[in-house]
């Protein structure tokens, strides 16, 4: 029975070692490129009633979602970074593309800057980012 042990053991070692890579591979895997999107980053006042009303529901936490405009000739990507506890930052688009089966988006969180005059007041910075309507998913990187 001792000399069962270690073998129980090092199967269960195998088992754990091959799941890693294999997720590994899996979150590696090259995501073939169709070609990089046209955007447009949507400032407040340009966004859709209904849209924005989400966006206000959602923004104390980070969220990310996809909506359709009303007559299916938009398609907005907001991505939301939640409360943060003073105002200055931005958001930067890193990458919009479309590939064979989605829609990919990085963006990212830009804090103030150190010569920037920084408002004590919680703020809640998100991006709405609007292109011509498609029906692919959304990927957010």
């Amino acid at each position: 029975m001792r000399k069962r042990a270690p073998v129980c053991y090092m199967m269960i070692l195998i088992v754990l070692i091959m799941g890693i890579c294999c997720s590994c591979q899996s979150k590696n895997k090259k995501v073939e490129r169709v070609k990089d999107l046209e955007f447009t980053v949507v400032p407040d006042q340009n966004v859709p009633k209904e849209l924005l009303q989400i966006i206000n529901e959602k923004k104390e936490s980070p969220f990310k979602l996809k909506y359709t405009s009303t007559d299916n000739e938009f398609l907005y990507i907001v991505v939301g970074y939640g409360a943060q506890n003073t105002g200055g930052y931005s958001i930067s688009v890193d990458d919009l593309y479309l590939t064979t089966n989605a829609i990919y988006i990085d963006t990212n969180l830009i804090g103030p800057s150190k010569n920037e005059e920084i408002t004590m007041v919680s703020t809640y910075p998100y991006v709405v980012v609007k292109l011509p309507y498609q029906e692919e998913n959304v990927v957010f990187r």
